[in-house]
């Protein structure tokens, strides 16, 4: 181990990406069954994207129509800025800890 060497932790990818102004992203994808084209599906997808233009599933969707074989139904996105100030509740209550 050299003596000039400092070991510092990595910083979180998703973190660094709420940061740059990311927020964390779901969207519920319902589709067509290919073969029941009656029946519908669910899909979750997940990812950290920038609001309101959500380019990553814009481009995740755009890849679903042209490589899969169910078609989309709806599209349902839901997305939440994780940083923010932190929100402050007074309680009527006392917890002692030993």
């Amino acid at each position: 181990m050299s003596g000039n060497s400092i070991s510092r932790p990595k910083t979180d990818e998703d973190f660094r990406a709420q940061l740059q102004g990311f927020s964390l992203t779901t969207a519920e994808i319902i589709y067509r069954l290919p073969d029941y084209p009656a029946l519908v599906q669910s899909y979750i997808w997940q990812e950290y994207d920038l609001a309101p233009r959500f380019p990553k599933l814009k481009r995740f969707l755009e890849f679903w129509t042209a490589k899969l074989d169910g078609k989309l139904y709806k599209v349902t996105v839901a997305h939440a800025k994780l940083i923010r100030p932190a929100e402050l509740r007074l309680l009527d209550a006392e917890f002692k800890l030993n």
